[in-house]
Formats: structure tokens, C-alpha cells, sequence
């Protein structure tokens, strides 16, 4: 062996010597964290990834008395059927509008509430707002839907207050066309307050001192908010509005299960609705499962072009 060879051989030793010296002492310093990490990962495998065997019954003539391995292979005789579907399109728009409705609303009351609850400067008013305002997103969606069937029924308050007022009662809930709104403005209702957390973050992040010389110049709040407050947190708008497109696909089942019934059909079933009737109402697990095996991977294409425009646009990275 030459003497140029016995040297690249020991500074090739000599590096992988430090290299498993660091990652011993790294590990010496970090093996608490792998600890404190290592249930949280045990249930994601658990509960996210080991279900994930189940993706095969979408390929399947599913029967659960001959089990996963017995059941009989159709392809993709099931996605050929859930296209034909009459009511796919319409599940499919239902889903869209919904979604697009609900992030479009919830966006913009929460950032108009950041702007108002910004500008409140006694902070215990604030703090109470505050309180009034987070306090319906940690009400599920059962009880909210309960409050809701009673004010806004032929017979319950809100009926009674427009018969007060001699007009007819509503049918919000039993309207095909006013569905929608009901569904979108009772989400922004509940979610309105607790998304006004991050841009009131991104509000404190604003030098005060550009709005006091706004103040001296003669700019009043509505300007100063315009051409201040509204420029400094458009990063944060478009960073939100890029990972809004992750759940585009996501109208709220929990939402529109617990209001839904079969008169608003045409306006509110959306595909997680149906996917709940054929799947476990009607037994039709292997449609069920490829709906929502199609629903998974649009989501997960969004989800990954939300993340590149966030990176893109909002210099916005996970890793």
C-alpha cells in the first residue's frame, strides 16, 4: 500500500471516529427529548399509520366475514363507480363551496376583529373581549348544534322574534338554499374569535412609533389601519391563506352532521356526509373507503402546494 493510500485510509478512520463521537454526545445530551417524543409517535403510528392497511378495501369487494385476505379484488371497478355517481359532482361542489365560504369569512371577520380589539386601549375592556370572543371554539360542535336547532327552528326564539314583528318564520335550517350560510356564518361565529390570535401576534409586531408619527401627520385610525396595521401583517394574510388550501377538502362533518337532514340534501351533503351514510349507514365500505381514499389524496397534493406558495410567497418553511 502506498504512502498516499495509508493516509487517505486514516483520515477516512480518523472521520468516521468523530462523526461517531458526535452523534454519541449528541445522543448523550438529547436522549430525554427522544424519550418525552417517543409516546406522541407511538400513537401517530397507531392510530394514523397502522389504519392506513385498511386503504385495500377501496380495491376490494369488501366483506367482513371473509376479512381482508379473502375478499375478492375488483380494481378500480369502485372509483369507476363513485365517478358515474349523479351525486358526485354535486357532493363535490357542496364540499368546495362550503370550504371556500367558510376560510373566505372566517379570514376576514377575524382580521377585522384583530384590527378592532387592536385599537381598544384599556387593557381589562380588552381582556374581556378577548374572553367573550375565544370562548365558543371550545364548545363542540354537538352542543353549538343544539343551541342552534333551538333558536333558529319554526318555534324557537329567533321564529318567535320575527313573528313578534309580524313576519313569517324561516327555515334556516330547513332551506335548501340558506343552508350554506347558516352552516358558514355559525362556523365563523365559533372559529372567528380564536383565529384573531395570530394576527393580533402579528398587530404587536408593528413599531408603534410608524403609527404615532401617522397620529402627528394627521392620518385618524381608519388610515392609519389602511396604510399602517394592513400592510404589516400581509405577510401573515398570505402565509394563512396559502396553508388555508391544505383543507379546501374539509367543509366540517362534525359541523354539518349534527344540522344537516335530507330536505337541504342538495346544498349541504358533502362528501364526508356520504361517506358516513354509505360506509357505515348502508355498509358500502369499500365505496366509502376509495371517496375517501380520493379525498385523502387530493388533500394531501393541496396540503403540499400549500406549503410550496408559503415558502414561495411567505418565506414560510417547516424543515
Amino acid at each position: 500500500m502506498t504512502t498516499l493510500a495509508k493516509t487517505s485510509a486514516v483520515r477516512s478512520l480518523a472521520t468516521q471516529t468523530s462523526i461517531r463521537r458526535k452523534a454519541m454526545s449528541y445522543l448523550a445530551r438529547s436522549w430525554p427529548l427522544y424519550v418525552m417524543v417517543l409516546p406522541g409517535l407511538v400513537l401517530l403510528l397507531i392510530f394514523n399509520y397502522y389504519p392506513m392497511y385498511g386503504i385495500r378495501i377501496a380495491f376490494q369487494d369488501y366483506n367482513p366475514a371473509l376479512g381482508f385476505d379473502q375478499s375478492p379484488w375488483v380494481g378500480l371497478k369502485h372509483f369507476e363507480y363513485m365517478l358515474k355517481l349523479p351525486t358526485f359532482r354535486l357532493l363535490f361542489r357542496n364540499t368546495l363551496m362550503l370550504a371556500i365560504g367558510k376560510i373566505l369569512f372566517l379570514q376576514v371577520t377575524a382580521i377585522v376583529l384583530a384590527f378592532m380589539l387592536n385599537e381598544i386601549r384599556m387593557r381589562v375592556f380588552k381582556r374581556v373581549f378577548n374572553q367573550i370572543l375565544y370562548l365558543p371554539h371550545f364548545l363542540s360542535w354537538v352542543i353549538v348544534a343544539g343551541i342552534l336547532l333551538d333558536l333558529l327552528s319554526a318555534n324557537g326564539l329567533v321564529g318567535r322574534f320575527l313573528g313578534g314583528l309580524g313576519l313569517n318564520s324561516f327555515m334556516f335550517l330547513g332551506n335548501a338554499a340558506f343552508f350554506p350560510w347558516t352552516v358558514i356564518f355559525s362556523h365563523v361565529w365559533k372559529e372567528a374569535g380564536w383565529s384573531t390570535i395570530i394576527y393580533l401576534a402579528a398587530l404587536t409586531a408593528i413599531d408603534p412609533q410608524i403609527s404615532e408619527a401617522a397620529a402627528v401627520d394627521g392620518a385618524n385610525r381608519l388610515q392609519r389601519i389602511w396604510y399602517i396595521n394592513l400592510p404589516g401583517i400581509a405577510p401573515t394574510i398570505a402565509l394563512i391563506a396559502c396553508l388555508s388550501l391544505g383543507g379546501i377538502l374539509d367543509a366540517g362533518f362534525e359541523q354539518i352532521f349534527n344540522l344537516y337532514n335530507p330536505t337541504v340534501y342538495a346544498t349541504g351533503d358533502i362528501l364526508d356526509t356520504y361517506v358516513y351514510r354509505a360506509g357505515l349507514i348502508s355498509a358500502r365500505f369499500s365505496l366509502a373507503t376509495a371517496i375517501g381514499l380520493i379525498k385523502s389524496t387530493l388533500g394531501f397534493v393541496l396540503i403540499t402546494l400549500a406549503y410550496w406558495l408559503a415558502a414561495k410567497y411567505a418565506n414560510y418553511r417547516v424543515f
